[in-house]
């Protein structure tokens, strides 16, 4: 069965946020204000016609579980389920330079030495939406 899930990495400022298919990939990955979750989920919910909710067990999970739990998407409620978060900021990384790597006398730096230029919790949510279709549930 094909599906999407909406994968949500939560942070106390910033979420990354992916929409991802378990066959296509992610087609959709953004990092957003918590401020927006909710109804950033709600919509993406509505647009994808999904209730699968992933979030990462890390940094503010607690509080987005709790206010996500609540949410309805046409009366029916989301399905929220935790991801192990360990080490998916490095493989964020590897990801991010995967899909933009270094350009000009950057290119002889190693990726392992540098620091992306902008935030990766979008791709931190795709590493989460991969380890959920794997089985890593928790």
């Amino acid at each position: 069965m094909s599906q999407y899930i909406i994968a949500v990495d939560p942070g106390r400022e910033k979420c990354g946020i992916a929409v991802v298919h378990n066959k296509e990939g992610a087609v959709l990955q953004q990092v957003i204000e918590t401020a927006n979750l909710v109804k950033c989920v709600l919509n993406l919910a509505d647009q994808y016609e999904t209730t699968t909710v992933i979030l990462g067990d890390g940094t503010a999970h607690k509080s987005a579980e709790d206010e996500l739990t609540i949410a309805r998407i046409e009366d029916r409620p989301l399905t929220v389920e935790l991801v192990d978060e360990k080490h998916s900021t490095e493989e964020a990384r590897h990801l991010y330079w995967k899909h933009n790597p270094p350009k000009g006398l950057k290119r002889l730096i190693p990726v392992s030495m540098q620091v992306p230029p902008e935030p990766v919790d979008g791709y931190v949510a795709i590493i989460l939406a991969h380890r959920y279709f794997g089985g890593g549930r928790r």
